[in-house]
């Protein structure tokens, strides 16, 4: 039995924050988890930049209502759900993804918690549970599930390290460089086809 978990951010959307950043003129809420693999540090880089500036939650779920999925991703996953399960394993919010989620068709996410005041500032957040990506793939395979996984920067290095095979999907040429033994996928088109070949028992080379 085969079950397939994907990074959520850079595989089948675009950046949250990053589009953030660009719509509201914040350059400095760019960095993501390619740039800075310590998630509470950035997190509390995140958090404290939107408290000074005044961002409200509302501020940035306006500008997630107006995103897409990536080119291509809708009919990936559409794929990938006619052939096995999936699940995806994500470092977002539940408050920010609802819109996304929508346009992929709902399919199944594991992700955290915003603490959200009265006032409609971010407090805090609250994770599911440290490393949640790695232990839910662990979790996945000891219910005898074979897992193949596909994530694209630092904070899914442990599901992708953790999964029986795994893929990277358009990272970075140092994040490649740094784990060269697993394929590279620039497409949905290529990712589908390692995935179709995982799945039919062939070997990828990178």
């Amino acid at each position: 039995m085969n079950l397939v978990t994907l990074d959520l951010e850079g595989v089948l959307i675009p950046e949250m924050w990053v589009a953030f950043a660009d719509a509201a003129g914040m350059p400095e809420l760019r960095r993501t988890t390619r740039d800075e693999p310590d998630y509470d540090k950035l997190m509390r880089y995140r958090l404290d930049i939107l408290g000074r500036a005044g961002v409200k939650l509302e501020d940035i779920q306006k500008v997630i209502e107006g995103l897409e999925p990536l080119e291509g991703a809708l009919e990936f996953l559409n794929w990938l759900k006619s052939r096995t399960r999936v699940v995806i394993l994500s470092d977002t919010f539940e408050q920010f993804v609802d819109p996304l989620m929508r346009k992929l068709g709902y399919p199944t996410l594991f992700c955290h918690s915003l603490n959200v005041g009265a006032d409609g500032f971010i407090d805090g957040y609250t994770i599911r549970c440290r490393d949640h990506k790695r232990l839910s793939v662990e979790g996945f395979r000891k219910l005898n599930f074979k897992v193949f996984s596909a994530g694209d920067s630092y904070n899914d290095l442990s599901m992708l390290r953790a999964a029986d095979r795994a893929v990277l999907f358009r990272p970075t040429d140092s994040f490649a460089a740094q784990n060269s033994d697993l394929p590279v996928a620039k497409t949905h088109a290529e990712l589908r086809g390692i995935f179709g070949a995982f799945m039919d028992g062939q070997e990828v080379v990178r």
